[in-house]
């Protein structure tokens, strides 16, 4: 994951400095350096309106201003970001106040006078990182729906195949039953090996034209044997 050189350039920078040489200095740096999106104020008053509005990836924060300095800035910040993230970068001539401003939440600090290669390159730096994190915050946002669109795919297709399942075995149920039916009322001659009752002769076993059974033939003579002193049979 990385993050393009011309989306760094297009980003939304806010310098705040109740100073206009200060301002003016620092706009004319960031556009020499190619940066096309560039903000100013110079009422620290306006900053929280003004990134509700803009949604801004740095903020560049003098921390020495009359009325409200850097830090109270910073705190009404807080309460305005909803991702959590202080995308502020100080601004401060007091050696003094970098770490304290480090505490309060800002991400990094440039000091005065300044260095303008070290200026660059710390917004630079930053902006990469305010981007990378935009970027894991949306990837993030996407995996959860795209999780959130699967779980419903699967739930659909348990739901489905709960309905499949009952169906087939409600027609095996009913195939079962049909068939224990048509057993029920099979004919005695159908079976082999069935035994004729009494009064099944005529029709089942006598060869009665048209009749089921016509062709089956009698088990046993219709004429009961008897065996002879001798122990042969005879009718």
């Amino acid at each position: 994951m990385s993050v393009a050189q011309a989306d760094i350039l297009n980003a939304r920078i806010l310098i705040v400095d109740d100073q206009e040489a200060n301002v003016s200095l620092l706009r004319q740096l960031l556009e020499d350096a190619g940066y096309t999106n560039v903000a100013a104020t110079m009422n620290p008053h306006e900053v929280c309106a003004l990134h509700r509005k803009n949604r801004y990836d740095l903020i560049l924060l003098d921390l020495q201003m009359p009325g409200m300095d850097g830090f109270q800035v910073m705190e009404g910040l807080k309460t305005n970001d909803a991702d959590g993230y202080l995308p502020v970068l100080v601004i401060t001539a007091q050696p003094g106040h970098e770490l304290r401003a480090l505490q309060a939440g800002a991400k990094d600090f440039i000091s005065k006078p300044f260095h303008l290669v070290e200026v660059k390159t710390r917004i630079h730096n930053m902006l990469e990182v305010r981007l990378l994190y935009r970027q894991v915050e949306n990837y993030s946002k996407l995996l959860e729906q795209t999780v959130q669109e699967r779980t419903a795919e699967l739930r659909e297709s348990e739901a489905r195949y709960r309905s499949l399942t009952e169906l087939a075995s409600d027609w095996y149920w009913e195939r079962g039953r049909a068939s224990s039916a048509a057993d029920n009322h099979r004919s005695p001659a159908a079976i082999p090996g069935f035994p004729l009752q009494p009064g099944q002769r005529g029709r089942f076993a006598a060869g009665v034209p048209g009749e089921r059974g016509a062709d089956v033939q009698p088990i046993l003579p219709l004429r009961r044997l008897s065996r002879d002193r001798r122990g042969d049979y005879r009718r």
